[in-house]
């Protein structure tokens, strides 16, 4: 059994986006999934993006919003909803509703986001 205490959880943002980081490679002996809650003020955004080597689970757990897929597409996101995303697949996040948006990420082989983000706690 591994016990990750709230002390251990590591916070990555970017202006309007904050990322928990609950399990990843820092944190945990886990070596096959990062997992992390992603909370996003009204009018954030994530870019779309891809990952070369891993897919992603998110799972929408407070308020709506829109994927922002590839070529310029996007769908609604609304919590309850989840989504995969396979390896190389375009995606993003537009908080487009009028509450803050939270999803919870699960992402194999895991992938250390510090890159991603400008400030780390």
């Amino acid at each position: 059994m591994e016990f990750i205490s709230a002390d251990n959880i590591r916070e990555l943002s970017n202006p309007g986006v904050i990322s928990r980081q609950l399990l990843n490679p820092e944190n945990s002996a886990s070596t096959r999934v990062t997992i992390t809650e992603v909370h996003l003020e009204v009018g954030a955004s994530q870019p779309r993006h891809t990952h070369d080597a891993s897919e992603q689970i998110w799972y929408a757990t407070k308020g709506s919003g829109k994927l922002l897929l590839e070529n310029d597409t996007t769908k609604p996101f609304k919590a309850g909803d989840v989504v995969r995303f396979a390896d190389k697949d375009v995606h993003g996040l537009l908080n487009d509703g009028d509450e803050e948006f939270v999803y919870v990420s699960v992402t194999a082989p895991p992938i250390n986001f510090g890159y991603a983000y400008k400030d780390k706690k």
